[in-house]
C-alpha cells in the first residue's frame, strides 16, 4: 500500500513541477513548487525518514514565505473569465487528492498511546538502544544516534538548511541592491 501512495505522490509532484515550469503566472509557479516540496515531505514520512521530512518542511516554508512575499510585491494579476473556473476545478481536485492521500497515510499510523517502537523495524531500533553505550560511549541515546550512528544524515540535513539560508540571503541581497539602484536613478 505504501508503494501505491508513493507512486500517487510522485505523479502529483511531477504534475506540480510541470505546472510550475509551464505557467506564466509567477505566484502560480511558486505555489506549484510548494506543492511539490510538501509532497516530497510526505514521501519522506512514508519512507520512515521523519527527520528528513521535518527538514524539508522547514526549508519549504521558509522559501515559500519569502518567494510569495517577493512575488506579491511585484505581480498583481487577477484571474477572471474561463480561466477562473478551470483554476477552481484544478484546485478542488488537488485538495481532494491530498485529502484522500492524507486519510490513507493516517490509517497506517499507530493509535494514540500505542508504543511506536513495537511497530518499528526491530533490528534498527533495538540495535540503537542496546549498542548505544558500548558502541559510542554516550549515555544519551538521541545524541548517539544523531552524531554517531547517523552522522552523515545529520551533516546532510545541516548542509541543506545552510544552503537554503544562503540562497535566500543571496536573493534578498540582489533585490535590495536593485531597489537601491532604482532609488538612486530617480
Amino acid at each position: 500500500m505504501t508503494v501505491i501512495l508513493i507512486g500517487i505522490l510522485l505523479v502529483f509532484m511531477i504534475i506540480g513541477a510541470i505546472i510550475a515550469v509551464e505557467t506564466d503566472d509567477l505566484l502560480s509557479a511558486i505555489i506549484s513548487v510548494g506543492a511539490v516540496g510538501f509532497g516530497l515531505s510526505v514521501v519522506f514520512l512514508l519512507l520512515q525518514a521523519p527527520d528528513v521530512a521535518m527538514t524539508q518542511i522547514v526549508v519549504e516554508i521558509l522559501v515559500l514565505v519569502i518567494l510569495i512575499r517577493a512575488t506579491i510585491s511585484r505581480d498583481l494579476t487577477f484571474i477572471s473569465g474561463p480561466r477562473e473556473f478551470f483554476g477552481m476545478v484544478v484546485a478542488i481536485s488537488l485538495v481532494l487528492v491530498l485529502l484522500l492521500v492524507g486519510v490513507r497515510v493516517f490509517e497506517h499510523l499507530p493509535a494514540f498511546g500505542e508504543p511506536v517502537m513495537e511497530n518499528a523495524v526491530p533490528v534498527c531500533s533495538r540495535g540503537y538502544l542496546t549498542d548505544c553505550l558500548s558502541g559510542t560511549g554516550s549515555t544519551n541515546v538521541v545524541t548517539a544516534i544523531l552524531l554517531d550512528f547517523r552522522a552523515h544524515d545529520t551533516l546532510g540535513e545541516g548542509t541543506i538548511l545552510f544552503t537554503a539560508l544562503l540562497g535566500v540571503l543571496v536573493v534578498l541581497r540582489k533585490q535590495a541592491r536593485r531597489r537601491k539602484k532604482e532609488g538612486e536613478e530617480e
